[in-house]
Formats: C-alpha cells, structure tokens, sequence
C-alpha cells in the first residue's frame, strides 16, 4: 500500500511538473497574466457602479457558510491544477481567506458545510464531456479509488487542504455528497440546508466562475439569499480567459451581496 501511495503521488508530481495539459497552458499564459495584474488591479470595484447596492444582512440564525471545493488538487503547490490557479490563489489569498471564514463561523457556531468534489472509477467511463471535464480526468483531478473506501484518500488532491481538516472534521460540519460537474443539483446540499432552516449562504471556495458560480446560480434559483465572499476563491488563468475576472462580473451582477473576507468576518462577528 505504502509503495502504491509514492507511485500515486510522483505520477501527481509528474502530472503538474512534466508536461500536463494544465502545465502547458500556464506556460502560454502565466507571463501576460502576471504582467497584467502587476500593471493595473483588473478586479477593483468600479468607481461609479451603475448596479444598486446591496441591502443583505446577514442574520445568523438562519445563514450557513458554504465552501465549495476546499481541496488540495485546486489550492496546494502540490495540486494538479496549481500552474493555472496558484497565481491567482496567490493574488487574493484564497486559502489564507478560506480558513478565516471557517474560523470567523466556528467562532459563532455558525452553520457551515463543504461541498467536495470527486470522481471515482466509473465516472472515467463517461461517454461525452465538455473541456474541462475531459481536462480534470485527463490529469487525474480530484480522483478517488472508490466511493466506499478511503484507500489513497489521505492528502490525495481529493483531499481537504490540511489547515482546514480542524474544521471540516469537528463533527459539526456538513460535508455533502460529492457534485460531479460544476453546480449543486447533483449532490445532496440545499436538502442539508433546508433541515437546518438555512436560507441565507456566505459563499466562498474554488474555482469562481466554475464550481463556486455553479453554487451560487443553483442556490438563487432554490430561493436563498446569497453573499459570495470575493477574496475566498479563485480561478484560472488561461488563453481563453480569467476565469475569476469572468465570474466577478457575474457576482457582481447576481449575488445578494459581494463582500471580501474582512467585511464578512466583521459582519459575522457582530450578527445577531
């Protein structure tokens, strides 16, 4: 077992080392990407919004944190996806963010649950995928040996990142069934939220215009009321596009409210 988990974890190396699709494609982009951030903040708020300002308060006997993707393949140097994600994880501090959400929310008794992404054996048998789907089994993303066993989980990429295991394995929190593609409707989540009376979400997670927007389009169609915490995800960097700057529009334009992890600290500290 010991030799198979060294042999798992230098293909992984290999993977985001040596020639991967993913590592590819930030070698075309990294150097405009970091050029571009360095010149100017694409991402700052406008100076004169034309949308109407927020009005959400957060009220925390109804409210849950919800973080999507909290795993070592999209927030770790050691994750398979990280020569396109790592320099704007980097940028924002996502994990850094990521954890004082977890910790702001313990720190009220909040509810807080976790939606993983995985895919096992049978999910590579599938017939037709889109890009990013054929890209994520291409390299192995978040890839697990079977849906009933731990075997090769402990710090596989599917894995939690490890200064957040304290909080997503306290016993409190939710750790739903895993989403397959990009949004919520596969997994088991609005049903979790719905048995605790939850109907507000702060959200945040990886990636922003995949998985977390994915979330945040599903939940506003099942009626909650959502603040997506802009400086807890990322997303990645590639010819096609930012894919954070593409979800930032959509944020902005959707979400109940776009908060950074400071004013969301600060409001979930104070709430009542």
């Amino acid at each position: 077992m010991c030799n198979n988990h060294v042999k798992e974890t230098i293909n992984r190396r290999q993977a985001l080392k040596g020639g991967a699709a993913v590592a590819v494609a930030a070698a075309a982009y990294g150097t405009t990407a970091t050029d571009a951030m360095a010149a100017s903040d694409p991402y700052a708020d406008p100076k004169e919004p034309a949308l109407p300002p927020s009005d959400m308060e957060l009220d925390l006997k109804r409210a849950a944190l919800v973080v999507t993707d909290p795993q070592i393949d999209f927030l770790s140097p050691n994750g398979v996806t990280w020569g396109v994600v790592g320099k704007s994880v980097e940028h924002h501090g996502t994990v850094e963010n990521i954890e004082r959400l977890f910790v702001a929310a313990k720190a009220r008794e909040m509810t807080t649950a976790v939606s993983p992404h995985y895919y096992y054996p049978t999910d590579h048998g599938w017939r037709f995928e889109g890009a990013l789907e054929k890209l994520m089994h291409k390299i192995g993303m978040f890839d697990r040996k079977d849906a009933l066993s731990i075997e090769g989980f402990e710090n596989s990429g599917a894995d939690w990142m490890p200064q957040y295991k304290k909080y997503i394995n306290d016993g409190k929190t939710i750790v739903t069934s895993p989403h397959k593609l990009y949004g919520n409707e596969s997994n088991d989540l609005v049903l979790q939220l719905r048995k605790n009376k939850v109907d507000q979400i702060i959200l945040a997670g990886m990636s922003a215009n995949l998985c977390t927007e994915s979330h945040m389009r599903e939940l506003l169609e099942q009626g909650f009321e959502i603040a997506v915490v802009k400086d807890a995800t990322a997303a990645a960097m590639l010819p096609e596009g930012d894919g954070y700057l593409a979800a930032l529009t959509n944020f902005r334009y959707m979400a109940n409210a776009v908060w950074t992890t400071e004013e969301t600290v600060q409001r979930i500290s104070t709430a009542s």
